[in-house]
């Protein structure tokens, strides 16, 4: 056994955030109440896992006791409901760090989501994890009694916490000497909370929620008595679970409402799974995997140090919580368990990074999640329209991050478009190419900040003229994505904001002979707005692209585009970029009053170069100067 130094009584206020958690759990998540019962076990069978990964390196953690299992106990004179398991218990450290704060990045995030609508905030807090906290649901006081696994009975914890009177929001923590390693929780039920004091009710909880638990759950045996005309309880246990690893049941023995009910137990979320995926690879490697796609995103998705992954077992033995390498990063919203058959037990998060097994395993699941997801998008589109609108940004990544699917990747995405009405529609490459105009060879996209700056695009100006649709792209990693993606089903995806724009066969000669005329009419203006403008352009040329708008600003065909430049200059990193190229409207007024303009040249080309800049949403670096020019331009006229 370990020796601790003993410690002092003492007490304690929650963390801000805690005091906040339990006040929304208590009036938002009553209504669900039972989950508490389920949150509680959940994380008692964690407790044991995580005992037995521990004793694969030191087998005295076992002490005398190495069957794992979770009791459940009811004192009707007390009034009390105990939870405990012989897992790795907790020392006071511990014991403050788990239940007096809230240890999780993006917690800021998550409270400033809630919006005072219990319905919607109960749904916010299942997806954040409640945990031991959803013990206050239905007790106004707890008790904790836990010692860990190795340490002296001497250094077991006592923690307490009421919820009523003056300690509110307070806890204290004292020496307990506990003769058993593991957590007991002790639960002083709250008035009107007496149906849960009933081995009958406890038992239908725990068999609907918790039925898939590894570990057995016991209580104590009951028996009708007659004469009492009460249950009496006897003298041995019995399960109340299955007590073994669904997802090594074979698919057809396992209910759908198991399913349900595993996937909360692994990811901690109150809503059902969108959708999930179960099978046994067999081959060089040997895995199962049971994966499931949540129907929301959780709250830290974007967090810059998240933690997502699936649980790994090994030969059903578990080994870790969020193995993020089980997975590429952008299906880091999926949840679930890979079990190995092949994998040593004694496995590090180091050895998990330089495994080949593991790419093998990791392969197997992005192909597993992806067929997945296209069966949504063929056969329940409804449901993938709803996954999209939660995870398609994630799923974009995928195109630079994983080149052996990047064809899956490129059917799966969704974007707004010309053809549609608003930004909640979408449309896919396939679709798209199935409504391409009779000798359109290209699918054309513009990208932009704002799903209205896409739409009001000038260089969408030709394009709206001949009727050809162009998907509008305005998420922040659209153009980085799209980028790694040059062509779909042997059709070019390009940009209409780079190159000179070719549009083949919807080009007639007629057309193409007008442009050329332009050009060679508009020679000498071209040369004096270079000159004016000077570095702030690479080149200026007659364009075809606009019907409305006086200019335009393009870059070439493989040069950074300027949004995603202003992207990463926001994001801190100030790339080179080449200058652009200003392409003018030779049909326009503006250009006809520029071939005769002398006096008064510069400052019209000036404003003409930063209308073009303002129009596709870059910023000025003297908006200042732009004002007075362009003032001072409008008096002039005025006179």
């Amino acid at each position: 056994m370990t020796e601790r130094a003993a410690f002092a009584a003492e007490k304690r206020g929650f963390q801000a955030e805690v005091k906040q958690l339990l006040h929304l759990m208590i009036h938002s998540l009553y209504s669900n109440r039972e989950i508490f019962l389920r949150e509680l076990v959940s994380n008692a069978s964690d407790a044991c896992d995580k005992l037995r990964f521990e004793a694969l390196d030191n087998a005295a953690l076992f002490e005398t006791d190495s069957d794992l299992k979770i009791r459940v106990a009811f004192d009707k004179a007390s009034r009390t409901l105990t939870i405990s398991d012989n897992g790795i218990g907790m020392s006071r450290e511990e014991a403050i760090n788990h239940l007096g704060t809230i240890a999780k990045s993006g917690t800021k995030e998550f409270f400033s989501r809630l919006s005072g609508d219990q319905q919607k905030d109960a749904s916010l807090i299942g997806q954040f994890g409640v945990g031991f906290y959803s013990a206050f649901i239905v007790a106004d006081k707890v008790t904790v009694l836990t010692r860990r696994a190795g340490d002296a009975a001497e250094a077991g914890v006592k923690w307490e916490c009421s919820m009523a009177g003056d300690e509110a929001g307070e806890y204290s923590v004292e020496p307990y000497a506990k003769a058993l390693r593991g957590t007991d929780i002790i639960l002083h039920l709250r008035e009107g909370e007496d149906d849960l004091l009933s081995g009958y009710k406890l038992r239908s909880i725990l068999r609907k929620y918790s039925d898939h638990i590894v570990q057995p759950i016991l209580m104590q045996k009951e028996e009708w008595d007659a004469e009492k005309a009460e249950n009496v309880f006897k003298d041995e246990d019995e399960t109340i679970n299955q007590a073994n690893a669904l997802w090594a049941r074979s698919k057809n023995d396992i209910t759908d409402d198991e399913y349900k009910a595993f996937y909360k137990h692994v990811s901690h979320d109150f809503e059902d799974p969108m959708a999930w995926t179960h099978a046994r690879v067999e081959g060089r490697q040997e895995y199962t995997q049971l994966l499931y796609i949540p129907k929301r995103a959780p709250f830290d998705l974007w967090d810059r140090n998240p933690h997502h992954g699936l649980k790994l077992y090994v030969r059903r033995v578990f080994i870790m919580d969020d193995a993020e390498k089980l997975l590429p990063h952008y299906l880091r919203f999926v949840r679930g368990v890979v079990d190995s058959a092949d994998l040593p037990l004694n496995i590090s998060r180091e050895i998990l990074q330089e495994s080949k097994d593991v790419d093998t395993i990791r392969g197997g699941c992005a192909k597993r999640i992806l067929s997945l997801l296209e069966d949504l998008a063929e056969n329940r589109k409804e449901d993938y329209a709803a996954f999209w609108s939660e995870f398609g940004r994630v799923l974009k990544e995928g195109l630079g991050e994983d080149m052996a699917n990047k064809d899956k990747l490129a059917g799966l995405m969704r974007f707004a478009s010309t053809h549609l009405d608003s930004a909640e529609e979408s449309t896919s490459f396939k679709d798209y190419i199935s409504r391409m105009k009779e000798g359109q060879e290209k699918v054309y996209y513009v990208t932009a900040e704002s799903f209205n700056a896409a739409k009001n695009s000038p260089h969408l100006e030709v394009f709206r003229k001949k009727g050809i649709e162009v998907l509008l792209l305005s998420d922040r990693v659209d153009e980085w994505a799209i980028s790694q993606l040059t062509e779909f089903d042997g059709k070019q995806v390009v940009s209409v904001a780079k190159g000179g724009l070719d549009l083949g066969a919807l080009e007639n000669e007629e057309e193409k002979k007008k442009v050329e005329e332009q050009a060679e009419e508009f020679k000498p203006l071209l040369e004096k707005l270079k000159t004016s403008l000077g570095e702030r352009v690479k080149d200026v040329r007659v364009t075809h692209r606009l019907t409305d708008s006086p200019a335009c600003l393009v870059v070439d065909e493989h040069e950074m585009g300027a949004n995603l430049a202003r992207l990463l200059k926001a994001a801190g990193q100030n790339m080179p970029t080449a200058a652009p190229i200003l392409e003018i409207n030779p049909g326009h007024p503006m250009l006809t009053r520029l071939k005769t303009e002398d006096t008064k040249f510069d400052d019209w080309a000036a404003v003409l170069f930063d209308q073009a800049l303002l129009a596709e949403g870059g910023t000025l670096d003297d908006p200042s100067t732009f004002i007075k020019r362009m003032n001072q331009l409008m008096l002039d006229m005025a006179r």
